[in-house]
């Protein structure tokens, strides 16, 4: 996350991947599946299709390799920047990124499957949006955007954050200062950087 929030201020982008390298988590140029080995992710669902699938994952190679993806992070359903502002800016621009190019929009957080499945529908935004849960926020660790949001009753989650993603390549990715944040990892932000 320093490396991103360096990149952001100015820093040398030199510096920050040798940080990343020592830390080793995802960073502009690295494979996101390869930041996050063994883990995979829950698409939302409903508690029905959840028991006829014997509750299944999908690897993260089946989501990045082969495709231009934009994914973003948040902290977790029905909160109030991701359910105002967050989401609503990929919604709104869907087809603006589909014109350039984009497979598929993903947003992801921590949150079992049936929740972000709850939360997609009452945003309209199924159709638009993939929802994936990482219902114990192995994913997030893994790129090292975990963070400990007990003061808001909500424990560990993820930052806010964003990526562009060209078979499984990190081409962007922009992190918030704060998980309250909105300023770097909105859709019209990602659209500038493909």
């Amino acid at each position: 996350m320093a490396a991103a929030l360096a990149r952001r201020a100015g820093g040398s982008a030199g510096a920050a991947a040798l940080w990343d390298a020592a830390r080793g988590f995802a960073s502009v140029g690295s494979d996101i599946v390869s930041a996050a080995p063994g883990v995979s992710l829950q698409k939302a669902r409903s508690w029905d299709e959840g028991v006829a699938t014997k509750f299944s994952t999908t690897p993260l190679k089946d989501i990045f390799y082969g495709k231009k993806v934009v994914i973003f992070g948040l902290p977790g359903a029905y909160t109030g920047v991701c359910s105002q502002s967050h989401v609503p800016s990929y919604k709104n621009n869907i087809d603006k990124l589909k014109a350039k190019g984009i497979d598929s929009v993903i947003c992801v957080a921590v949150n079992d499957p049936y929740a972000l499945n709850g939360w997609a529908e009452k945003l309209q935004a199924k159709d638009a949006i993939e929802f994936y849960g990482d219902f114990d926020g192995s994913f997030h660790k893994s790129l090292d955007l975990e963070v400990d949001l007990s003061a808001a009753l909500l424990g560990r989650r993820s930052h806010r954050w964003s990526a562009f993603v060209d078979n499984g390549k990190i081409k962007s990715f922009n992190v918030e200062e704060a998980p309250s944040n909105f300023k770097v990892s909105s859709a019209e932000v990602i659209l500038d950087q493909i």
